[in-house]
């Protein structure tokens, strides 16, 4: 009976405080302080109703081999630069330098990078965006790229293939990942919503998987995954994740929102496919299931009962 009171309960709760205004997380409502959570984001910008959306959960079993999906080529992502750290009131985003740039791996153009920014859930607990079989990672690095022969992102999002995003997932680690250590120092510095400090010298290459293990991804057409949702965005999702200790995932929680809240659960809720097909690249494994397996290898033993 319990279980059947609870949803009674929210589903009043919902209806007494419906949200308004400016779009808002979950983590971020109350009847105090209305917004538009992201089921009601199309309520802040129409385009987050349309049916191509992101984040997405990837169903391995369900994707489709594309042998065009080759390895990347990754141009100056190992040159250093010193960027500009921002807490922009729902994420912390880092300004790339254009000289970086991004084709092959089964892109439709060169694409160089505008920009990185991170999504998180609540003291190192699930908060990554997109999940792979349902599975939820604590955090999500999300590097954009926009059509080289753009000058900047607005102009890009009217192209239905104008920005690349790469998608990275971090995983728990027992040891702190040394080469972030410029960024988890800086979040001191930029806890309040429109702070933002210079960073030592950083690549893009230092904070994702070395380039020999991004030959294993997925691909698929969505959208940004924040308002204005608009739907030009060539997503790649990598399978390598990126190790962070507890504490260094446990410091974003430490940072606040624009109305001063804990910035946690800066995620959106995975959207339906409505039709879109993800595919995989040639590297990219699908996970079976145990049992599965199981019942292969004894196939292949000649250990299964007979009917």
């Amino acid at each position: 009976m319990q279980q059947l009171i609870v949803p009674a309960l929210l589903v009043s709760f919902w209806t007494l405080c419906s949200g308004s205004g400016d779009w808002c997380y979950q983590s971020q409502f109350t009847c105090a302080s209305e917004c538009n959570v992201p089921e009601k984001w199309n309520h802040a910008n129409s385009d987050c109703g349309k049916n191509y959306q992101s984040p997405i959960n990837v169903v391995t079993k369900k994707t489709l081999k594309d042998e065009r999906l080759t390895p990347f080529k990754f141009e100056n992502y190992q040159q250093t630069f010193r960027g500009t750290i921002k807490n922009n009131g729902h994420s912390v985003q880092v300004g790339v330098p254009h000289v970086t740039a991004l084709s092959d791996g089964g892109l439709p153009a060169v694409y160089k990078a505008v920009q990185f920014h991170l999504h998180w859930g609540t003291n190192a607990g699930p908060g990554s965006e997109h999940t792979i079989d349902g599975e939820q990672y604590p955090m999500e690095l999300h590097i954009v790229h926009m059509k080289q022969n753009y000058i900047d992102l607005t102009t890009a999002l009217a192209d239905p293939e104008g920005v690349a995003v790469l998608g990275f997932f971090y995983e728990r680690s027992n040891s702190a990942n040394r080469k972030y250590e410029p960024i988890i120092n800086a979040l001191r510095s930029i806890k309040t919503s429109g702070a933002n400090t210079t960073l030592p010298p950083i690549s893009l290459a230092q904070l994702i998987p070395p380039e020999q293990n991004l030959t294993s991804f997925y691909r698929y057409k969505g959208s940004l995954t924040t308002p204005g949702c608009t739907e030009s965005v060539v997503w790649t999702l990598f399978e390598n994740t990126i190790p962070l200790n507890f504490e260094q995932l446990r410091a974003f929680s430490d940072l606040k929102f624009k109305d001063g809240k804990p910035m946690v659960g800066t995620f959106r809720p995975v959207q339906p496919l409505n039709g879109r097909q993800v595919f995989r690249s040639g590297g990219a494994v699908i996970v079976a299931s145990s049992a599965l397996l199981i019942a292969t290898i004894a196939t292949a033993l000649g250990l299964s009962h007979p009917n």
